[in-house]
């Protein structure tokens, strides 16, 4: 939405905090220059279209039971051998990046929206409702993350469903918290003064004019947090508080291939090798993506 105002008898255009309109343009042409953002985002891609297509790629079922070759070592029939109950690793594998992924999505997708909209109201309104908001805010940071989600998990038990519901209370007050300083930040700002002039409400100022403007932070915690909440994922479910033992996933692996370590180490080796590339890619492009939007450095380069 762009109005006018009268500024030394010429009549100049406001802009309601809106992006400039070679900003997007700008950050796709750097983030695709940038080895730190580019290189990460192709390897993390082609995992989450291993994911996508499992059923295409995995070359068994990944809970098909085999008891004559149990704990077996690679071969050409089970590239990366067979588990305690016969079942081909690889497969396991790569259905787990599917079951992995989506916790992780669905945590920081639930997690984002719900501190988004709480840091919003909370920094935007301030007084009395910006004090409650932010002690309760301060109240979940408080907690260990990971000993709050094994309270919970606890008491509801394990599940995929469960396991979300967890690990997002244990991860949106850090949005909640980063929004609200980023909206006392930025509603004093000329276009969050003009927009009010007009008489725009406080809902469409702080969604429309002021979220926009703040989301850039939010996309490079999420990002990082990606991978802090899949290494969440694997260690509950090594603990047997995440998903059920007969789902596919990387920390569920672990937790069955120990008792082989000595005979079998490959069984808990390779995912955990997987775990810990993952979580690095999305820490590198968490990093790089600092790099190409922090509104300090990042945004000097476009000028």
């Amino acid at each position: 939405m762009n109005e006018s105002r009268m500024e030394a008898g010429k009549t100049v255009p406001v802009r309601f905090g809106s992006f400039p309109h070679t900003w997007c343009g700008q950050s796709a042409r750097a983030m695709l220059s940038h080895r730190t953002v580019f290189i990460p985002l192709v390897l993390l891609g082609l995992i989450a279209c291993c994911a996508v297509c499992a059923p295409l790629i995995a070359p068994d079922d990944p809970g098909a039971i085999d008891l004559k070759h149990v704990v077996s070592l690679p071969s050409s029939k089970h590239l990366l051998g067979t588990d305690y109950l016969g079942r081909d690793v690889l497969s396991r594998l790569v259905y787990g990046a599917r079951t992995s992924l989506f916790i992780a999505l669905a945590t920081i997708v639930i997690s984002c929206v719900a501190g988004i909209v709480i840091g919003c109201v909370a920094g935007y309104q301030g007084g009395m409702i910006d004090l409650v908001l932010s002690r309760g805010i301060d109240i979940f940071i408080a907690f260990p993350g990971i000993i709050f989600a094994l309270v919970l998990l606890g008491f509801m038990g394990p599940g995929v469903f469960n396991l979300i519901l967890a690990l997002s209370l244990t991860q949106w007050a850090g949005y909640a918290r980063l929004i609200r300083g980023e909206v006392l930040s930025a509603k004093n700002e000329n276009y969050v003064l003009s927009a009010r002039t007009v008489g725009l409400s406080d809902r469409i100022i702080t969604f429309r004019h002021i979220l926009p403007n703040v989301v850039a932070p939010v996309l490079i915690l999420a990002t990082i947090d990606i991978g802090h909440v899949i290494l969440s994922t694997a260690t509950l479910s090594f603990f047997g508080l995440g998903v059920p033992a007969d789902v596919p996933e990387w920390g569920s692996m672990i937790n069955t291939g120990k008792t082989f370590m000595r005979t079998a180490p490959l069984l808990t080796v390779i995912p955990g090798l997987v775990i810990t590339a993952v979580v690095v890619l999305f820490n590198v492009l968490g990093e790089g993506l600092r790099d190409v939007l922090d509104p300090h450095d990042g945004m000097e380069a476009f000028d």
